[in-house]
């Protein structure tokens, strides 16, 4: 039996198995374990923060408004105080499950008004966060993703070597090869193979270049050739019969909140989503951030076809604008993958009770939800997920309702998402292209204005 720090049990059963890993999920390994790794994203931290009496002074990232009730945890006006971030890693030491690697798709700094930072404070902050994890994990492959706070000016990140890509290749070469270390430092992506999985190949790339509030990338078609290169590497893979993991910060197809905004420009998210679709034999899987909640795509091909999954994973900061009603619990993940062929088997949510944390002044990490028990499904692969979606698109679905709980990672189990919300929600989950998702608002009489 293997305890965490959460004080959370795990007791393995047959061949590697967890516990409430579904038997049939388990079956389908045989006699091989069960790889997995984890999925951290978007720590956020905030340095200032700190309790006081006045809760306009907690924290920079709450930019003047009062902290709501303010903890050792943090508060969710805020990003994430340090003791937060360790938690979530100390978490993660502690589990007791085995992992190939972990990946890690960015956004280490704060949410703060931009003369409150400067290179040498992202750099820091990004220094902060890589030593803590080397620090915990001494043995582990990390696979880093630049998120576009990663950067300063935000958002800001330049087709050319910068001292922010030189400053991370340095903090990241235990973990990378001289290759990935170079293309770090030219463009802010990479790809290098897994140490332990030979056929297994991670493909980082910089989604921040095609970021619409990205002005250094304005009216460039292949911004660092990042399309040129990613198409090479995918025909190398493709070649040499490896599988891929695509990850990145930002991800493609639309966001789910609202309609007809793509998470990256247009353009870029149509020749994106056209390179996916061509190596879609060889994608394994597609891991995401930025977008601080928890939600699932699929990608069909242009007959409609289901032929890739996406995960975009929530935040470990439980920040919020004044203006929102609602954020996320703090949350990581672990991915399970059949060790055979890289294909996604499952995923564990852990999730903290920012509430619960504060009041106990400890930390209480633990499995939020199981994907194919939570579901009933019997994978994560593409057609188990689409499959899902068309029950998530039916009235009075239970498994949306479930599904939208788990988008703010159990912050307010109230809440509900019908009408305009669930369309936007359902037509972001299927549909990815322009073409599609336009079809998909249409089929529910969705006009372009709304």
């Amino acid at each position: 039996m293997h305890l965490g720090s959460s004080g959370t049990s795990w007791t393995r059963s047959g061949r590697g198995c967890l516990q409430h890993i579904p038997s049939r999920t388990c079956r389908r390994f045989r006699d091989n374990k069960p790889g997995q790794f984890w999925h951290v994203t978007d720590f956020h931290l905030d340095p200032t923060y700190h309790i006081t009496s006045d809760h306009t002074k907690v924290c920079a990232s709450s930019k003047g408004a009062k902290a709501s009730d303010p903890g050792p945890f943090g508060d969710v006006m805020c990003d994430s105080p340090y003791r937060l971030i360790f938690s979530a890693l100390d978490f993660i030491k502690n589990s007791g499950q085995k992992v190939s690697f972990m990946i890690w798709t960015g956004d280490s700094p704060p949410h703060v008004p931009v003369h409150e930072l400067s290179t040498d404070k992202v750099i820091n902050v990004i220094a902060n966060i890589t030593t803590t994890l080397q620090h915990l994990f001494p043995n582990l492959q990390v696979f880093p993703a630049l998120g576009n706070h990663d950067y300063w000016p935000q958002d800001q990140l330049p087709v050319v070597s910068s001292k922010v890509y030189n400053a991370v290749a340095d903090l990241w070469k235990p973990w990378l090869t001289e290759e990935a270390i170079t293309t770090l430092k030219k463009g802010g992506f990479y790809t290098q193979k897994v140490s332990n999985n030979p056929k297994l190949r991670i493909i980082s790339l910089n989604t921040n270049l095609y970021y619409g509030l990205n002005s250094m990338t304005l009216n460039e078609t292949d911004p660092a050739n990042q399309f040129e290169w990613l198409e090479n590497t995918l025909n190398i893979s493709q070649q040499n019969k490896e599988k891929v993991y695509i990850i990145a910060h930002v991800p493609v197809g639309y966001l789910p909140s609202t309609s007809y905004i793509t998470a990256i420009r247009k353009y870029h998210n149509e020749k994106l989503i056209d390179i996916f679709r061509k190596y879609s034999d060889i994608i394994a899987g597609q891991f995401y951030g930025h977008t601080h909640r928890d939600s699932i795509m699929v990608l069909s091909d242009k007959k409609g076809n289901p032929v890739n999954s996406l995960f975009v994973a929530p935040a470990v900061t439980p920040v919020r604008s004044i203006l929102e009603k609602l954020t996320n619990n703090p949350g990581v993940r672990l991915f399970q993958y059949d060790p055979r062929d890289y294909k996604l088997m499952d995923m564990l949510q852990y999730y903290l009770n920012l509430t619960d944390a504060n009041l106990k002044g400890e930390s209480n990490w633990k499995v939020e939800y199981n994907l194919t028990q939570a579901y009933d499904i019997e994978d994560l692969q593409p057609k188990s997920l689409y499959k899902l979606a068309k029950q998530f698109a039916k009235q009075e679905s239970k498994q949306f309702i479930k599904y939208y709980k788990y988008f703010f990672v159990s912050y307010d189990s109230s809440v509900i998402c019908q009408g305009k919300c669930k369309i936007f929600q359902i037509c972001a989950i299927m549909n990815l292209d322009v073409i599609s998702y336009t079809d998909c608002l249409k089929q529910y009489h969705m006009k372009r204005s709304l």
